[in-house]
């Protein structure tokens, strides 16, 4: 027994270790300087600007910040100039915010909505500014977020089931020890062969192989899904994945490819105009400030789709940046056109071109582009509204909109005068608009078909915008009936909020504590098993409470160090094959968890009877106890066994009540089978004058190691074993073995020196008949049991 706890406990610690290493290695530790103003000079005083660790920042401090750095701690902005902050770290959202240090805030302003303050984790995306540091460490906004980190993991109901009948094995030992020790020191006055035999009967009742099948099999698993390209930290996890029931997805990066593309470019009148593209192209072709992705997005569908807008006949002037106040970029670029007054001559076309936000884009517009007519029109009041209508109807579709507007500049001399961008940004012409979309990934709609069809519901829970959630959803085949977002929900009281998280198929702007809520309400009030799949600091929360916590290769190193699982691929096929392994594990857990305390206490059973009826020691402890050791072997081939298709197409949970019930069913076909042998050998041996205690002992031994081999072959399966469903060969193999082992023992020096004699053929031919007997009523009970509780495992 302690050979056995010692390898299962390697065994655990060794995959374990592994994967922590594996996932060790995927964080990272990067040193951010920050630059501060500090004092310096003991008599007179002199501010510098100083590069520090951000770890060395301390409250009070002023710090100086530019394109692509981090916030060291929660900032109050003093100075900014177009600053613009991603804070996907927090809220989830892909886009960028606009943050000021003028803003005037007043209370009712959501926390993470503040202009003028900028959160420890976010990160500057363009523009500059100053601010003053109000906390650090522990008080910051992001840490309080970790408070209850660590705090919030459901029970397991497996180990608390593991618990439960581990304590009911134990009373019902120590109650049959206890009859055992006592009677047979009652026929033999010998305390230390009494209470060894006690202490043998105790051992047989003992699950030994408990935790090594338990281990192989999640080491089993885990080790699949390491060759699925997933790292798996903890293996308890491959079992409740098998549990798993509802699995809880972020949107961005993870059913999404997480970069926009061209849906359409359209013109004022909603009809697609190549014109409209092509503009938006020189735009982002010459734009030197920064790309930003939907330049990207507009280059991309430019050059694959084989246009020829012809950059190199275009040179730029110049340029005015974007910036949040504008919320727009405008470039001035210059052509040359052939003149019809001769072959020769040129002249050169000069052109301001500007995209951006959709309102802003309108605002700087007098004409509009009316492609039909070939003519330039007023902008009127009809057609500004006509186009706010398009916008919004486009937006609803969770399409992201941009305007796009020229105007043809006066050539007054090499250089236009950029010193007023709101003279020069004027009176132009509405071309028309560009939309985006960032599209699912192709092996989405699969995977989550893939685990609808195995009882796992999927639920979207992102900080993005509803309508951009459902138009996603929508792709994939999610239902969008009931949907929510997070400032919906905070207005609910706690019953009306428990029955709209049940309902909701899609939840959106999410805070990450709004998140953690969503997955509690899910385990405590729906009794469900639910899986968490995100990559960002605001799904940490929710990664950490859920049963099952799943982060990516890419993500947070924070998602990283609370996941129970990193995929190194951002393929949710790789989460199908993680079910499909945790049901095996688990199915085959419970087959060795029902099979051995079925045959276990049915044996202890018989052997107490027997000793209250013989004047002898049905097994001598040696004997018991090479038969347990026997039995023990014979099971480590278990994690290797199969399960039905059936049984893999629906999740698994522990039941309390299940195991008790099946051990009342099963446990008395056991007894019964042993009282039988017992039976047969008092009345047909005796008459020859063969049953002594060696030809009893010998006969007990060999029934009582096939019926608790052979049991397993009963157990694992609804159907008739060896007939309409047979096992693994492993398995098949493990039993031949030891049933072989086992029968040949008797008639070996090993069975002499265990006090063990030959046995008639005769025997045999009724270990046939009776192992006969047994499977037919076995299975007579097995269906009875189906019919009733609807499930066998």
């Amino acid at each position: 027994m302690l050979i056995l706890v010692f390898i299962s406990v390697s065994l655990r610690f060794y995959q374990e270790y592994t994967s922590s290493k594996a996932a060790m290695k995927l964080s990272e530790f990067v040193r951010c300087p920050v630059k501060v103003q500090r004092c310096a000079g003991r008599v007179v005083q002199t501010e510098l600007i100083v590069q520090v660790d951000q770890r060395d920042i301390v409250p009070g401090d002023i710090v100086i910040f530019e394109p692509g750095d981090l916030f060291p701690g929660d900032v109050r902005l003093l100075s900014s100039k177009h600053l613009a902050v991603s804070q996907s770290s927090l809220t989830g959202e892909s886009w960028i915010t606009e943050k000021t240090a003028d803003a005037k805030e007043n209370q009712t302003t959501p926390l993470l909505e503040l202009k003028n303050i900028c959160f420890m984790g976010t990160n500057v995306v363009s523009g500059s500014g100053m601010g003053l540091v109000v906390s650090t460490g522990c008080k910051t906004y992001m840490s309080t977020m970790f408070s209850s980190i660590g705090k919030q993991k459901p029970p397991d109901g497996f180990n608390d089931g593991i618990r439960c009948i581990s304590f009911v094995l134990i009373s019902v030992m120590l109650v049959v020890m206890a009859i055992i020790i006592l009677t047979d020191y009652l026929k033999s006055n010998d305390v230390s062969e009494s209470v060894l035999f006690g202490l043998s009967v105790a051992c047989a009742l003992t699950p030994n192989m408990l935790p090594l099948i338990v281990n192989t099999s999640l080491a089993k698993g885990a080790l699949a899904m390491a060759r699925d390209r997933c790292i798996v930290k903890s293996l308890a996890v491959i079992r409740d994945m098998g549990s798993m029931d509802i699995l809880c997805i972020d949107k961005t990066g993870t059913l999404t490819m997480n970069h926009a593309i061209i849906v359409n470019y359209l013109d004022s009148w909603g009809s697609p105009q190549e014109k409209v593209l092509r503009f938006a192209f020189l735009n982002s072709y010459f734009k030197t400030d920064q790309k930003y992705p939907l330049d990207d997005a507009i280059l991309a569908y430019v050059f694959t789709n084989g246009y020829r807008f012809q950059p190199s006949k275009w040179s730029k002037i110049d340029e005015i940046p974007f910036d949040f106040i504008r919320r727009r970029v405008s470039v001035i670029l210059e052509t040359e056109s052939n003149a019809s007054q001769g072959r020769n001559s040129q002249t050169h076309d000069r052109f301001m071109i500007t995209k951006g936000a959709l309102e802003e884009v309108m605002r700087v517009c007098s004409f509009i582009d009316s492609v039909d007519e070939g003519e330039i029109d007023t902008f009127s009041s009809e057609d500004y509204q006509r186009i706010l209508n398009m916008g919004e109807e486009l937006s609803n579709r969770g399409l992201r909109i941009i305007g796009v507007a020229i105007k043809r500049l006066q050539m007054q001399g090499s250089h236009p005068n950029m010193a007023n961008e709101e003279i020069t940004e004027s009176d132009m012409v509405f071309l028309g608009v560009i939309t985006f979309f960032d599209p699912p990934k192709d092996s989405a709609k699969q995977a989550l078909w893939r685990l609808a069809e195995k009882g796992v519901k999927a639920k979207v829970l992102t900080g993005d915008s509803l309508s951009l959630a459902v138009r996603i959803c929508e792709e994939l085949g999610i239902r969008t009936t009931n949907v929510t977002t997070g400032p919906e929900l905070e207005l609910l009281n706690q019953d009306v909020f428990h029955e709209t998280v049940k309902s909701a198929t899609v939840l959106a702007r999410l805070t990450p504590t709004q998140k953690l809520r969503v997955v509690q309400s899910l385990q405590t009030v729906g009794g469900h098993v639910v899986g968490f799949l995100g990559d960002g600091v605001n799904d940490s929360l929710a990664i950490d409470a859920a049963n099952v916590g799943i982060s990516v290769d890419s993500g947070a190193s924070v998602a990283k160090d609370l996941a129970d699982i990193i995929l190194l691929e951002k393929d949710l096929n790789v989460l199908v094959a993680g079910v499909e392994n945790g049901r095996l594990t688990y199915g085959n857990t419970m087959k060795y968890i029902k099979m051995s305390v079925v045959a276990n206490i049915g044996s202890v059973l018989s052997l107490l009877i027997a000793t209250l009826l013989l004047e002898f020691e049905p097994l001598t402890p040696r004997q018991l106890l090479t038969q347990t050791f026997l039995y023990s072997v014979g099971q480590i081939a278990i994690p290797w066994d199969k399960m039905e298709e059936d049984y893999v197409k629906t999740p698994q949970k522990w039941s309390e009540k299940s195991l008790p019930i099946f051990i009342l069913w099963n446990g008395p076909v056991c007894t019964l089978c042993d009282l039988v042998n017992l039976l047969f050998l008092w009345c047909y041996y005796r008459d020859y004058n063969l049953l002594d205690v060696q030809f009893f002992q010998s006969a007990w031994f060999i029934e009582g190691l096939l019926m608790q081999t052979l049991i397993f072959h009963l157990i694992r399966t609804e159907k008739i074993p060896f007939i309409q469903e047979i096992s693994s060969w492993p398995v098949i193999c493990s039993t031949v073995v030891i049933s072989a082992i086992g029968i040949a023992i008797p008639f070996t020096q090993v069975g002499e020196i265990m006090g063990l004699t030959n046995l008639p053929f005769s025997y045999f031919g009724f270990l046939v008949v009776l192992f006969l007997g047994y499977f037919t009523v076995g299975q007579v009970v097995k269906r009875i049991y189906i019919l009733i509780y609807r499930k066998w495992l």
